[in-house]
């Protein structure tokens, strides 16, 4: 166990450390530098008098790094930590944090990070300015994490070093329909959404991601969700209905299943990417901006 204090900070706040953890692993970790950033500028806008925490304001105290989890030898993965909040009356705010930084994050076409696009398909024989007929790409794998054998969820991928959308969903995908999705036909659902700042008051402005955090009372996650759509020749569609069921053959792990647009809320409802891709897409939809 070893301890030091974040740089720059006032008043200090140290930071413990267990035996598997150098300060060097730590501040380099990726997610870490954009939790404690965040978190530090969030605790600044106190400053505001109009703040509502502006008479007793809260600070960061101390870190406890409780576990970490090593991904290829010494690459951090997962990080768990408790993090003391406080104001001085002794108030304090859950500070039990699960850092792995975002799941999604295609802000340049050279990024490593993983992305969940909603992928639609419709009938080229009816007018694009309409919903109808329209089909949603969804995988149906384990995740043991939820206790599931058979999730319902949106694709998961990575962009490839060509900016195209791959990974074991995206392989699946190419074999069963041929589609590849470029980088470049992907519509930012968060972006388009978040855009305006809520505050008129710039000071009191935090600076969280452009993106749905799944679970922000105990993650640091963050998933900026995009959206791909593609009209084919309705013969073609029938197709990939008949063979897209969602059924899988002996030991395999992923499969696909297309579902009506209009029942996505429904099937793949246990899912909160896809809940919140499926709500982006009606909110954004209705205000004319897709």
């Amino acid at each position: 166990m070893s301890t030091f204090h974040l740089p720059s900070t006032t008043p200090p706040v140290p930071v413990h450390l267990p035996a598997d953890l150098t300060q060097d692993q730590l501040l380099s970790f990726p997610a870490f530098k954009t939790w404690i950033n965040t978190l530090q500028h969030s605790l600044s806008t106190q400053e505001s008098k109009t703040h509502t925490f502006h008479s007793t304001p809260y600070k960061l105290r101390k870190i406890d790094i409780q576990a970490v989890d090593f991904f290829g030898g010494s690459r951090i993965g997962f990080l768990k930590l408790k993090a003391e909040v406080s104001n001085d009356n002794g108030e304090k705010l859950p500070g039990s944090v699960f850092l792995r930084g975002g799941s999604v994050g295609m802000m340049k076409p050279d990024t490593d990070k993983r992305l969940h696009p909603q992928l639609i398909l419709q009938p080229d024989d009816v007018s694009k300015d309409t919903e109808t007929d329209k089909q949603v790409i969804l995988t149906l794998q384990p995740r043991i994490p939820a206790g599931s054998l058979a999730m319902a969820e949106l694709p998961a991928g990575m962009l490839d070093d060509s900016g195209t959308f791959a990974g074991g969903a995206a392989k699946e995908i190419a074999e069963e329909t041929g589609l590849e999705i470029p980088a470049d036909d992907l519509v930012n659902l968060t972006e388009l959404a978040i855009s305006a700042p809520l505050s008129e008051d710039s000071s009191e402005e935090e600076h969280l991601q452009r993106a749905v955090y799944p679970s922000p009372g105990g993650s640091d996650e963050f998933i900026p969700l995009f959206l791909w759509q593609k009209r084919v020749k309705r013969d073609t569609l029938k197709e990939w209905q008949g063979k897209l069921t969602g059924l899988r053959d002996h030991g395999e792990k992923i499969t696909l299943m297309l579902c009506p647009l209009e029942q996505v809320w429904r099937v793949a409802g246990r899912d909160a990417k896809t809940l919140a891709a499926w709500a982006l897409y009606q909110g954004l939809r209705g205000e004319g901006k897709i």
